[in-house]
């Protein structure tokens, strides 16, 4: 029986500047940063984590031709990331109104800001590739 997740990418359409991203405006905390062998070209294996979760590693995977993809796939995902096709997860904080004028601030582009839903109160927003996020203070 799988008795818990303990990865689960997110496709970036470049490394540093979603290291940047999720480092530096998500306030995230790298868990391992090491280069890709035998793909190389620069890509490394780099998952990060929220500070107070940090056994939940998101992988921050590069769309590259080569030992997954073919080119034609590899540009038909780039195209599908960047358009914002894909929602990546739910994000939760305690103050929604806080962090949505902190992450603001860190230039973050929010495509919805707080509203009350029935769960609670959300927020969304893309990262630096285009996929997006919502942000959530959950009813307890």
């Amino acid at each position: 029986m799988i008795t818990r997740v303990t990865h689960f990418s997110v496709y970036v359409l470049d490394q540093n500047s979603a290291y940047d991203f999720y480092i530096n405006k998500l306030g995230f905390k790298v868990v391992t940063d090491v280069p890709l062998v035998p793909v190389g070209n620069g890509f490394r294996w780099l998952t990060v984590a929220p500070p107070q979760q940090p056994e939940l590693e998101i992988n921050l995977t590069p769309i590259t031709e080569g030992m997954w993809y073919t080119k034609e796939t590899a540009d038909t995902l780039r195209d599908l990331v960047k358009k914002g096709t894909f929602g990546c997860g739910v994000l939760t904080c305690d103050d929604i109104y806080a962090t949505y004028e902190e992450l603001k601030a860190k230039g973050v582009h929010f495509m919805k800001p707080p509203k009350k839903e029935f769960y609670g109160t959300e927020a969304l927003f893309k990262d630096d590739s285009g996929n997006w996020f919502s942000l959530a203070q959950l009813h307890k």
